[in-house]
């Protein structure tokens, strides 16, 4: 199985990022990962530039989650909804097709009683664009800064454990789909 990983954030030091890295880290034998690194290079979406010639950098994100067979989600929430730079990585995938029926996941990261205004857009938008949410890999796994450790791997083993299970539900629904 290969899982595409995608942070919604672009802030250097990303809890988000270092949480989607440690998942790569922890993927069980027979997965493999790709932490996706283009978010800050996208384009501003515009309908206009959404047609059979794409922008590379918008070529090369449908390429990837074409070739994914999942794709995990992690994001901060800004201003009680997803980040303007995410969002527009989540526009640019409405016109491609490529997450249409593709299995989908994310963790939210953010302390507790937060996160939820992303968490329920990107559910939104997953849904309007015809991904196939796994709601049993979703989950709410709060990581403090703290936890991340110099390499950028989360320590705090809650969450590693807690990975750990979101793994084992990806890889049942994907041995369910074959």
């Amino acid at each position: 199985m290969k899982v595409l990983l995608v942070s919604g954030s672009t802030r250097a030091g990303s809890t988000n990022t270092a949480a989607l890295a440690t998942a790569g880290a922890l993927a069980p034998p027979g997965v493999t990962t790709v932490l996706y690194q283009g978010l800050a290079g996208l384009p501003a979406f515009n309908p206009d530039d959404d047609g059979d010639t794409v922008p590379e950098p918008v070529a090369e994100l449908r390429r990837e989650i074409r070739d994914a067979d999942t794709v995990l989600f992690c994001t901060p929430e800004y201003a009680g909804t997803l980040p303007g730079s995410f969002k527009n990585l989540l526009d640019w995938t409405v016109g491609g097709g490529e997450i249409y029926e593709k299995p989908a996941a994310w963790i939210n990261v953010a302390a507790a009683n937060r996160g939820k205004g992303a968490t329920e857009t990107l559910a939104s938008v997953l849904g309007y664009v015809g991904a196939a949410v796994i709601e049993a890999a979703c989950r709410h796994v709060p990581v403090d800064r703290a936890d991340v450790g110099a390499d950028g791997a989360v320590t705090d083993p809650r969450f590693r454990a807690a990975i750990a299970e979101i793994w084992a539900v990806m890889a049942d629904h994907q041995d369910a789909r074959l």
